[in-house]
């Protein structure tokens, strides 16, 4: 398989894509989109968080659930939309947070967290692609497959990696984890639908405070 996506996930996931399910995955979206199926993030970016933090450089994991499925705002980063594109509700929560965890205000911050992304944090979907209009559409392709076996890479390969868990489904991910190497924190979603049970678990100060202390650079979440 020609996956284009960056050198070192693409060593440490080999495997992964000569499975018979990646194949499949693979025949389905060209199968859609050869019969003018419009699939969101476009093509080039549906590794985009793969290839703006490689798996040496992962500090810090956030696992989303499916891109967005209306135009021009899926980037292949979960929760991040591309630079000039207003934030949608979860992410606005997500910089309230910051901003009452840290005091940084990010009311003039557009909703692309590629910053966040070339610090370090993993901003992964479990879901890698979505039809256009049609939220959770390619969640029975094998994605998900694909991408838990990415989270169980990252736990035997890695240690020290700070795992946010926001939500039932990212936290339904735990099992996946090596919790004896890696630290969890975990919270409400950060959607509005939680009527703000998000808000005040400070997961910023305290990410920044374990990689502190593992004498690694803080994450600069402004960016």
């Amino acid at each position: 398989m020609d996956v284009r996506i960056e050198s070192s996930w693409k060593s440490v996931l080999a495997g992964e894509f000569e499975k018979p399910y990646f194949i499949s995955l693979a025949d389905t979206l060209h199968k859609e989109k050869k019969s003018g199926k419009v699939i969101y993030p476009p093509g080039p970016l549906i590794f985009n968080a793969f290839n703006l933090t490689p798996f040496d450089r992962v500090k810090v994991v956030i696992i989303g659930q499916d891109p967005y499925h209306n135009p021009g705002q899926a980037e292949g980063l979960s929760f991040s939309v591309p630079h000039g594109t207003a934030c949608p509700p979860s992410l606005l929560n997500i910089y309230k947070e910051i901003h009452s965890d840290l005091g940084l205000d990010l009311s003039g911050k557009d909703g692309s967290l590629e910053g966040w992304a070339r610090q370090g944090v993993f901003l992964l979907n479990a879901v890698l692609t979505v039809r256009a209009g049609q939220p959770t559409s390619h969640s029975g392709i094998g994605w998900s497959e694909f991408t838990d076996a990415v989270i169980r890479t990252l736990s035997e390969r890695r240690s020290g990696l700070i795992f946010l868990l926001w939500g039932n489904f990212a936290k339904s991910k735990k099992p996946l984890i090596d919790m004896s190497k890696h630290h969890v924190l975990e919270a409400a979603h950060p959607s509005p639908l939680a009527r703000g049970a998000f808000f005040g678990c400070r997961h910023f100060s305290k990410t920044n405070d374990i990689l502190s202390g593992q004498g690694l650079q803080p994450i600069d979440w402004s960016k």
